[in-house]
Formats: structure tokens, sequence, C-alpha cells
């Protein structure tokens, strides 16, 4: 690739319950370098942030067959720039919904979601489920601009995998002294930052993102238990994520240079993060269980382009199961 040095990559794995880290790798070789990239790298996360402006939207109502415009746009930024962001690849659908564009990872659809939901709700949503804020109110966060750790990303997501409660990352449990007495302690911390319906209903779509969107390479290098995740590129190819989940644990996986340069020409998350992902969870991930849904969410048969089916209909035993609030 483009960049100076090795290329690195960092790793965590967090137990949903208690925000215990159960695995950390901080780059390619602590002799070489101490710096720990997931835990003092600060990086744009790209795409994997748009599952908290899908998230804002659940919150207000919106479900996931909403209809999104997925066509090429203009905006003129408050200093009087034009700002015209793209889809990966410059390919347009026209109109989807909710569930494909995140699937698929549609830019320009979320962008219109964001703007229709409310950048301030996408930034208050993402700030409580713990992202270092402020973040800016600027159009172009909702593709991942805003700078983040892979271990604040890693804990944002826990909160979706344990249906809205997000734990505090805990590294020491406890220190005992010679005698093997306890002198200090640290109980898990955790607080409730989604309602349980909305958190279930984005970890759904997320599923699918996994299943037949941008991370299928999950399932491809053999991690065959119920997970969600997304993934994220950045500009040029510099920075790869996916960060996912099981119903028990929560992981990262980030790839780039220190210093930011295109890992390899065509690199995205989905080609070089996510399969590293499944590879972990493949030997500490399967059999977690899954997720049941909670008071609050309805299913229904609806067809290829989210319509529902009257229970009566005649086709209400064909198309997909989808869930709403």
């Amino acid at each position: 690739g483009g960049g100076a040095g090795p290329v690195q990559g960092a790793a965590v794995v967090l137990d949903v319950r208690t925000g215990d880290v159960l695995a950390m790798v901080g780059g390619r070789d602590f002799w070489e370098s101490k710096f720990n990239r997931a835990t003092q790298a600060r990086r744009q996360p790209g795409s994997a942030f748009k599952p908290f402006v899908y998230a804002a939207a659940v919150a207000a109502g919106y479900p996931p067959t909403h209809p999104l415009v997925d066509q090429p746009m203009r905006r003129v930024l408050s200093n009087g720039t034009v700002w015209s962001p793209r889809n990966f690849g410059g390919s347009y659908a026209g109109v989807v919904t909710m569930r494909e564009a995140l699937v698929a990872s549609r830019n320009v659809a979320t962008i219109r979601l964001a703007e229709e939901v409310g950048l301030r709700e996408v930034i208050a949503l993402a700030e409580r489920m713990g992202l270092p804020g402020p973040i800016p109110a600027v159009p172009s966060i909702v593709i991942g601009a805003s700078e983040v750790t892979l271990l604040e990303l890693v804990a944002a997501y826990a909160a979706f995998a344990s249906l809205g409660v997000r734990p505090e990352p805990r590294l020491v449990t406890r220190v005992e002294d010679r005698e093997g007495r306890v002198v200090w302690q640290r109980p898990p911390r955790t607080r409730r930052v989604l309602d349980p319906a909305v958190a279930f209903v984005v970890t759904d779509m997320l599923r699918d993102v996994v299943d037949r969107g941008t991370g299928t390479a999950v399932r491809e290098v053999g991690f065959a238990s119920p997970a969600a995740g997304k993934t994220g590129t950045t500009n040029e190819a510099t920075d790869a994520w996916f960060v996912g989940y099981t119903p028990a644990l929560a992981a990262g996986v980030w790839i780039g240079y220190d210093e930011p340069g295109t890992i390899v020409p065509g690199a995205t998350g989905g080609r070089i993060a996510a399969p590293v992902w499944g590879r972990i969870m493949r030997r500490i991930g399967e059999g977690a269980g899954d997720w049941t849904p909670p008071d609050g969410v309805e299913s229904r048969r609806v067809d290829a382009r989210g319509r529902v089916y009257d229970p009566e209909c005649a086709g209400a035993g064909v198309g997909r199961v989808e869930y709403f609030l």
C-alpha cells in the first residue's frame, strides 16, 4: 500500500454485560511500537457510524420500511463550500428502504435520513451511547467524519447487543495483596442509553449487514452464529473497520497505517477487517444464543419493497418478516 511503515491493526473484544475487556490488541508488535491503537488512536470510523443514524430514526418512529431517496445530492454548507457526497462505487438505487440502505451502506440515502430525523438528534444519541463529544454538527459526521477510538466504538455497539444497556469498559476487576486479600475492586458499571425495542430493531437490520450485506465476509470465513455489525471505510481506503456483536460479545477490528495512507487499492472494511473479525469470533463467539424481541416490537410480513401484507391477504405467506415498534 501507500502508507509509511508497516500496516497496523487493532482489535477489542468486550463482554456486553459487564464491559470486561476480554481481549485487546493494540498493534502488530509491542516491541516495535508501544502505541495502543485500540485506546489511543483516534480515527474516522466511516460507515461504522451509520447505525447511530438509523437508531435515531427508529427512536423517532421511522420504520425499517421507510423509503429513502438514493440519488446524487449537492449541499451548500454554511461556509459557502459545496458538498457532493457519493455512494461507494458511484452507483445509486433510486429509492430504497431504510433497511436496504443500511445493508448496502448507501451514503447518500443515509445522509438524507439524518436530515429528516435531524442532525442534532443523531449527535445526541451517539453521544448518549458513549461516543466522545462534542461531535460537530456537520453533515459529514453521518458517514463517519468525527474521530473515535476502537474501544469507544465497540463499547457503544455493546449497547445494541445488550438491547440498550451500555457497559463501561473494565480492564481491571480487582487488586489482591500477596495473601490473596482483595484490597480494591470495581463492580461493573452500566447505564440504559436506548429503548430495548429500538435496539432490537436496529440489531435486526445489522444482522442483515452480516448475512447479505457489506459484512458477508464474516460468514465466508466460517462464523455461523447469530451476529450483527457494520463495516466502515474512510476516504482513499485509509481506514478499514468492522464492529459487530453477538448477544454476549461485542468486538471490533481496525486496520490501517499510523500515518494515514491507502492500505491497498480498493480496500474496504468488508474485504479487510470483516474476515479478521469473523476468524476471531469463530474461535470464541459461537453458541452465544440469539436475541428475543422485547416488549414494544411487532412483526409483520412485507414484500421486497417493504409494503406490509394484510394478515388475510393471499400473499401473506410470502415475503419476509419485518419488525416495527
